[in-house]
């Protein structure tokens, strides 16, 4: 049994407590606003999961952010541009050495383009991090639906230990040390499916949204590869994986909002309407990125352009059909 924490009270942060407590954990959710915990407290239900699912007797809710301080496993399950400043205040309040940093929030931190694990262990130098990850909706992992997910760690004795802490008859839990493409994978696919809800909302169809995917899949393991991460990755859970389920459910945010877009609303509109879209957010960072890093993504670069440029979400399609032809097996796609 691990003491544990999890920091957000968001749905994705209940279904992960709700997850852990099942085998035994003592488990407590943390949120900065104490009226959400009170909400959750008094109605035995998280609003950001499907009405009628209770929540666990064992499982205890605060807003005291002094419970760190005896937790051997902290979860951070924060919005992406949180992250940074919930692992400094953990900092500020002090935790052992020996307590494990597990990030499963996915996108980059706003402030330095960083991948949030770098955010966490630059607020926290002297703690392990390491990140979940994989093709998980909150709603169903709540439901005990079966589940596969992957957790990447430098060393294999702390991966191996949050797998056996994880893992339960519905979520299997990979191991996999490539925390850099782990990492992408989950960030990046979110601009991926803000992109497939837009075909969608354009009803461009099923053949051009497996296009969408494929090449999408194509660019983010050219910047994960530029970035140090393993090209294998990208063929798994966190990469394809994740792809297929962001990509293809009314679950996700990313793809609610994108459908919005691509029926006319304005962006800020659609984003307002759905509430926290990371793909909105990480289309900016891995243009970002892939400047940095000089790699060719000319599906990123289009949804940028939707997103902070006013761009027309249909002449954007256009541009990407009617690029110059190349093999496929070539490093750019249409250059």
């Amino acid at each position: 049994m691990k003491k544990i924490v999890v920091m957000g009270s968001g749905g994705w942060g209940t279904a992960m407590a709700m997850s852990a407590v099942s085998t035994g954990n003592d488990v407590t959710v943390w949120s900065a606003f104490p009226e959400e915990i009170q909400r959750i407290v008094d109605t035995g239900e998280n609003p950001l999961l499907p009405v009628g699912i209770k929540m666990p007797p064992a499982l205890k809710f605060t807003s005291d952010i002094s419970v760190v301080k005896e937790a051997e496993i902290i979860i951070t399950a924060v919005p992406s541009f949180a992250v940074g400043s919930v692992a400094r205040q953990i900092a500020e309040v002090g935790i052992p050495a020996s307590t494990v940093m597990v990030n499963i929030s996915k996108g980059f931190d706003p402030a330095t383009c960083n991948r949030l694990s770098l955010s966490i262990q630059d607020a926290l130098p002297d703690n392990r991090v390491a990140v979940l990850s994989g093709p998980s909706h909150a709603e169903e992992v709540a439901r005990g639906i079966p589940t596969a997910l992957v957790v990447a760690a430098s060393d294999k004795e702390t991966a191996f230990m949050l797998q056996d802490c994880f893992s339960t008859p519905c979520l299997r839990v990979y191991t996999n040390k490539d925390v850099i493409g782990v990492e992408l994978g989950g960030a990046i696919k979110n601009v991926i499916a803000l992109a497939a809800g837009i075909t969608d909302g354009l009803k461009l169809g099923d053949n051009t949204k497996a296009a969408l995917m494929t090449r999408g899949l194509n660019e983010i393991g050219r910047l994960g590869k530029a970035m140090g991460g393993n090209e294998k990755t990208f063929a798994g859970l966190t990469g394809i994986g994740d792809l297929i389920v962001t990509c293809t459910s009314m679950h996700s945010r990313n793809r609610r909002a994108g459908i919005l877009i691509g029926e006319g609303v304005p962006v800020e509109e659609a984003i307002r309407r759905v509430g926290t879209v990371e793909g909105y957010h990480a289309a900016k960072l891995a243009h970002e990125l892939k400047s940095r890093y000089d790699v060719e993504m000319p599906i990123m670069d289009a949804c940028y352009k939707v997103c902070y440029e006013g761009g027309n979400p249909l002449e954007e399609v256009g541009t990407l059909m009617t690029r110059p032809t190349r093999h496929e097996d070539d490093d750019t796609w249409l250059d």
